[in-house]
């Protein structure tokens, strides 16, 4: 099975509702601020879909390496043959949800903090390609697992995801107890050692990936519109090893030509995604950049990444009312939001022009900073109508089609950990809070031209 990110390379030739918080630092959940403060009935709604969500990557993890498998297959039915395979962005964001959950009393904070303990070192003994480390490993041996023939080494995208979250948790556990900063001193030490310069191939563009045999054979140039900004960010807030600006201006944005006149359903996609013209990729874009980097009027010199965000949503919605293929249970308050997920024939990157009456829960739940409204009734209409059918042991599956009576029990990692982790940034901000205080980031961003409300 291929995950959505190299699905998608193969597929593919505005912001009211953000929370904005001082620095998150070992102290109780508080509530959001008075644009979003949630009411007993929505906090008790919330906190039942992170917690369950959260055990994907707590009693479902790996147990040698402590990292999220990359898959968990409930029934039979789709027999899973590599359940001690690890995914490394997965694991990130399981990380992220990790510190959402030792925040929130979800998992003993001692539990938690002896996990991340073990999950560092186990990250420090793996193979790295310049610093840099695979999509997979198998989480018994350490031993990396190819993806494909020629992607048998370093991927600086999936390396990018855990990244965020070794950040986060540097700046969670620096003030900590002995432990606690011992793992902070681990997790800096980690991102430190990422050689992003070297993914450049000497080139203003970074290239996806790097091994020992095929060195950039798979010749993959990341450039924007997609779900790999972030990417760009930590090249360049880099303290060891950072790239040039001309490399962001000249690779990522595509030396202006990243911006967009287009609009769908009337609403601007103000970005050129990676897709067929007049198109908008899948809903993980908007997400998993965004995960600790806050997209908040986050703008460069070319678009505003709030309204990026924000609008790829809108749209979305606007599709499901819409519903051209007359789906079963489309709606703003139902069925709505389209990404990369299991599929009814194997697993495709699902959005509005590539819709096959599939629904991912992972799409609108983790769009909830930018759509609060639709993302909770959506929550609530899996709840009311469908139950069980769509919810299990780590809470939503993956994907489900009212249309085709299609409800698989499985799961993947890369569409939980979004869950968790942005509802936790629509309530209280604590991971986008966390990510953003880390000086090397306000530097980069800074590098780069960035303007922000949480840019010092």
């Amino acid at each position: 099975m291929k995950n959505r990110i190299l699905t998608i390379a193969l597929l593919f030739s505005g912001l009211g509702s953000f929370s904005c918080h001082n620095q998150v630092q070992e102290k109780p959940v508080s509530k959001a601020d008075t644009t979003t403060q949630s009411i007993p009935k929505e906090d008790s709604l919330l906190n039942k879909i992170q917690s369950q969500t959260l055990q994907y990557f707590w009693e479902g993890a790996e147990p040698n390496s402590g990292l999220a498998r990359e898959r968990i297959h409930i029934d039979g039915v789709y027999p899973q043959n590599d359940p001690q395979v690890v995914t490394i962005g997965g694991s990130g964001f399981g990380i992220m949800g990790l510190v959402v959950g030792m925040e929130r009393g979800f998992i003993n904070k001692e539990e938690g903090t002896q996990r991340l303990d073990k999950i560092m070192d186990f990250l420090g003994k793996i193979e790295r390609f310049h610093g840099a480390w695979s999509h997979w490993y198998h989480g018994d041996t350490g031993k990396v697992k190819a993806f494909s023939e020629k992607d048998n080494g370093g991927d600086i995208v999936e390396t990018a995801f855990l990244t965020q979250a070794l950040i986060v948790v540097r700046e969670y556990f620096k003030n900590g107890n002995d432990l606690q900063k011992s793992i902070a001193k681990k997790a800096d030490a980690l991102w430190k050692e990422i050689n992003w310069k070297h993914y450049t191939n000497g080139q203003h563009v970074i290239y996806w990936h790097w091994s020992k045999t095929h060195e950039f054979g798979m010749n993959h140039a990341v450039q924007g519109y997609d779900e790999c900004l972030i990417t760009y960010i930590l090249a360049a807030s880099s303290p060891t090893h950072p790239i040039d600006t001309a490399v962001y201006n000249q690779g990522w944005a595509r030396n202006g030509a990243i911006k967009s006149d287009l609009k769908k359903f009337d609403i601007p996609i103000s970005i050129k995604h990676n897709a067929k013209p007049g198109e908008v990729g899948p809903l993980f874009w908007a997400h998993y950049s965004f995960m600790g980097l806050n997209p908040s009027d986050l703008q460069d010199a070319y678009v505003n990444y709030g309204d990026v965000v924000k609008n790829h949503t809108k749209i979305n919605i606007a599709y499901s009312e819409a519903n051209p293929k007359g789906y079963k249970g489309y709606g703003a308050d139902k069925g709505w939001g389209w990404t990369a997920s299991y599929s009814i024939a194997g697993y495709d990157a699902h959005h509005p022009d590539n819709d096959k009456s599939v629904i991912s829960p992972t799409a609108a739940l983790s769009s909830m900073p930018y759509a609060p409204k639709e993302s909770i009734a959506f929550a609530k209409y899996l709840f009311d109508q469908l139950g069980n059918k769509v919810w299990g042991k780590y809470g939503f599956y993956d994907a489900y089609s009212e249309t085709e009576n299609w409800y698989p029990q499985r799961y993947l990692a890369i569409d939980q950990g979004p869950i968790v982790v942005m509802i936790e940034n629509y309530r209280t901000g604590l991971i986008w809070d966390l990510f953003m205080q880390a000086p090397e980031i306000q530097k980069g961003l800074k590098k780069l031209g960035f303007k922000s409300p949480n840019i010092k």
